[in-house]
């Protein structure tokens, strides 16, 4: 295997709002801003005019990315600093628009040239059978050059296939987040300038499903384009959101076991997180054991110490179920229907901090959070009840045996008024509830049984499927 960019004489920028069309103006406001050069271009004045309205947000950040200190701030459309914001249209000719190749980088392009022929010079890439697009060759065409090589000679035999792609775009820097404000939230405390909070008894959690590349598919997702779904592009904009927020505590929900051990571990690492992780059980997924997703809990250092980890798998309480409660004949369709190898991460975390009156000096601030997944088909939602009520039970030991808080997240994929969600939140579940009534196995027999007495409040709702926040 053997890739290669073309590269051409006449350099080509593209535009940063329509990527498949050539640019023919540039807005000058942003080079003097210092914006990434690839957002400064337009295929036609109409192109710029339509996009103004969302521009000029562009030129605003770059006005205001220095802080009191005169520091520069990274911003979500990359690093500005404060000068100018005017606006100057300039038509672009031949050499012009060499500079958007580059994203505002000197290129560094390999030493050898591999061929040069009508106007082209063709530089070798890369010998993998994948490979990954760079900010140096946007605007570029790539070829990938495939030929068959004698084991024995290394020879290569017959004539090598080619293919060209189409002309390398940008990709689009993702859509500014719509926060929601929560009543209450105030009472957290006051933020500091770098976002952390500052009464010194509060810290900060962040939920967080981030999909697993491995269900990140276009058949899932067909309204989302190709380039968005992949794993590069999305990892750094998950990573750059998730150290945005400046959390104490970070759950992340189906998180990949390499992208764990490869990405996230290492690079939250270096923002001062310590990293837990629970994977998925694979009685039932039957694929590459590196994708199989789990349960991510991250702390800050100097916040929080790691005193204990639970690691809960709901098969193996399936398995401890069938065995009393389900009669012989029924175990194997009772397995079936319960083992859906979903986990949950519980960890027990020590505060570096105290909100502690005179009256309880030395004492230790522990708090048990709990970070889990629960994405049975919704056609079973006696098995979703039952894996939350078994969760919630476990919970309340832990709680009962020293006293300690609890922090419950994740993504229970149920809506409110759901038995899972009436649950969690209120303690119990109305006897005459509606999913009461998919119970084949009888495991959610007495209805009685459905309750717990963990104190959980403050539930955060999100679209079809709720991500849970609960203290007490």
């Amino acid at each position: 295997f053997c890739r290669y960019r073309i590269q051409s004489d006449k350099k080509v920028a593209v535009c940063s709002v329509h990527p498949s069309e050539q640019a023919t103006l540039q807005c000058l406001g942003c080079v003097k801003a210092k914006i990434p050069v690839a957002k400064s271009y337009h295929c036609s004045p109409k192109c710029f005019s339509d996009a103004w309205q969302h521009h000029r947000v562009l030129h605003d950040r770059a006005a205001s990315a220095v802080n009191e200190n005169g520091n520069e701030e990274e911003e979500i459309f990359g690093r500005y600093n404060s000068s100018g914001s005017g606006v100057i249209n300039a038509s672009l000719t031949g050499s012009a628009s060499s500079t958007s190749l580059t994203n505002g980088s000197t290129p560094l392009y390999p030493a050898a040239v591999t061929q040069r022929s009508g106007g082209e010079t063709w530089f070798e890439v890369g010998r993998s059978k994948t490979y990954t697009p760079t900010a140096d060759d946007i605007g570029h065409v790539l070829k990938f050059e495939c030929v068959i090589v004698d084991a024995e000679t290394k020879q290569p035999v017959g004539h090598p296939n080619t293919i060209l792609t189409s002309r390398v775009i940008p990709a689009p820097s993702p859509s500014p987040r719509r926060l929601i404000p929560v009543s209450g939230a105030d009472m957290l405390g006051n933020l500091q300038s770098d976002g952390r909070v500052s009464s010194s008894g509060s810290f900060t959690v962040l939920s967080y499903n981030i999909l697993s590349d491995s269900y990140a598919s276009s058949e899932l997702y067909s309204y989302c384009p190709s380039w968005a779904l992949s794993w590069p592009y999305r990892r750094q904009n998950l990573l750059r959101e998730i150290v945005g927020y400046r959390a104490d505590i970070v759950c992340l929900q189906e998180v990949q076991n390499d992208h764990f051990e490869e990405f996230f571990a290492p690079e939250l690492d270096k923002h001062g997180y310590q990293a837990l992780y629970k994977r998925k059980t694979n009685e039932v997924y039957s694929g590459n054991i590196h994708t199989i997703d789990g349960c991510a809990t991250f702390f800050r250092r100097d916040r929080f110490s790691h005193v204990k980890k639970y690691e809960v798998e709901f098969n193996k309480a399936a398995q401890s179920l069938t065995e009393v409660a389900v009669q012989t004949t029924q175990k194997k369709a009772a397995l079936n229907r319960l083992v859906k190898d979903n986990v949950a991460l519980i960890v027990v975390l020590e505060a570096k901090f105290s909100n502690q009156g005179a009256d309880n000096p030395g004492k230790r601030q522990l708090l048990c959070v709990a970070n889990t997944h629960v994405n049975v088909p919704q056609e079973l939602k006696d098995v979703k009840i039952w894996q939350v009520h078994t969760l919630l039970k476990g919970l309340e030991k832990i709680a009962a045996s020293a006293d300690i808080p609890m922090l419950v997240c994740g993504d229970f994929n149920s809506v409110p008024g759901s038995a899972p969600h009436s649950l969690l939140a209120m303690g119990k579940v109305d006897p005459m509830h509606a999913d009461l009534l998919v119970d084949p196995l009888a495991i959610l027999r007495p209805h009685s049984k459905l309750t717990h007495q963990l104190p959980l409040v403050n539930s955060l709702i999100f679209r079809n499927c709720f991500q849970i926040l609960l203290m007490f």
